[in-house]
């Protein structure tokens, strides 16, 4: 039960704020909105507000904006079936405008994926391992014995200055140290303290074990907000090197479907509330970017025929389009089922 609340969540999160995209930006750029739909199916509840129908569907998964004009043809200056003005029509606008009204869904992923680790690096925070400053202190190692406390900044080992966490470890096991003995300035409160301790190799650990743990901050909102985009721009591109080597087979890909995801999720809002806030962050972000793909029915798929028509000044017979779109969602639908068989079949076992 807690993995179906918690895929609803993820799916009504993921999914409203990728239609409202296409919903503001159309808006913005006057194009009439006929339908905003979460889920998919039969509707369950409707209503209209204005000139847009906003409903709910019976199967929770997806959702659509349906736009004047985005896939029956129109004629130049007449009228659409609805009687629609045709300069509210999405095939009537100038290709930057159609590229920014089908791109803004994944961008808003984008974004809010960004802000959701913001927000957990402000609420929550991160281990710092950009310097080698002390966090928990390991009882019954030689860091505790020797009397480090937590937030010690260790300044240097043996003479070698220290500018990072891994440092620490990097000098500790280095190969070439003769004996056991390390001397390590610390720095606390403003002044230098140096310390002789022993550190065995321990058998257990597989090396030297020191008994330090790197501090857990959290960032000031506004420095989260740039380490934020750091990290989904990194995010990002591993993401997108990851699906490239697993289409060329450089390695195996573990693809999951809707039940791995709810599965997932579960497992997420079990581990707590900033886990989830994660989880949920890492989700828009590869929604996003899969949406931008240039595969038929996708996103990017669509705009990618919008700059065939900025090269070539002709846009792709409607027709043509259509039948690459529709060719391209049952590819889609194929792979879906066959993600989530492979996931139930995981489940049982």
């Amino acid at each position: 039960m807690l993995s179906i609340i918690s895929f609803l969540i993820v799916i009504a999160i993921c999914v409203i704020s990728h239609e409202g995209g296409h919903f503001w930006a159309a808006r913005f750029r006057d194009v009439m909105v006929h339908e905003f739909s979460f889920g998919m199916g039969p509707s369950v509840w409707s209503r209209q507000k204005g000139e847009t129908l906003y409903s709910f569907r019976a199967f929770p998964i997806g959702g659509f904006v349906k736009l004047e004009g985005e896939d029956a043809a129109e004629e130049e200056g007449g009228l659409s079936e609805e009687g629609c003005d045709p300069s509210r029509s999405l095939a009537n606008k100038k290709p930057w405008e159609r590229i920014l009204i089908i791109g803004a869904g994944a961008a808003v992923n984008i974004a809010l994926a960004w802000l959701l680790t913001a927000v957990y690096l402000s609420g929550y925070g991160v281990y710092n391992m950009e310097e080698a400053k002390l966090g928990n202190i390991m009882e019954g190692t030689p860091a505790y014995s020797a009397g480090f406390q937590s937030g010690d900044v260790i300044k240097s080992i043996d003479g070698k200055e220290l500018k990072s966490w891994p440092d620490i470890r990097k000098n500790i096991q280095a190969e070439d140290k003769v004996g056991d003995r390390f001397e390590i300035i610390v720095e606390r409160g403003g002044e230098e303290k140096r310390f002789s301790v022993d550190i065995p190799v321990s058998k257990e650990a597989g090396g030297r074990l020191l008994g330090v743990q790197p501090s857990h901050e959290k960032y000031p909102f506004f420095k989260a907000l740039g380490a934020a985009f750091t990290y989904s721009w990194h995010m990002s591109v591993e993401i997108l090197r990851g699906l490239w080597m697993a289409l060329t087979g450089q390695i195996k890909a573990d693809v999951t479907g809707p039940v791995g995801i709810a599965t997932m999720a579960g497992d997420a809002l079990k581990d707590g509330f900033w886990t989830f806030i994660a989880f949920l962050g890492v989700i828009n972000l590869n929604l996003g970017l899969l949406n931008l793909l240039p595969f038929p029915a996708l996103d990017g798929g669509r705009i990618i025929f919008i700059l065939i028509e900025l090269v070539t000044r002709r846009k792709v017979p409607e027709k043509i389009e259509t039948m690459i779109h529709y060719a391209g969602f049952m590819i889609l639908l194929a792979l879906i089922l066959l993600v989530t068989g492979k996931d139930i079949y995981r489940l049982m076992r």
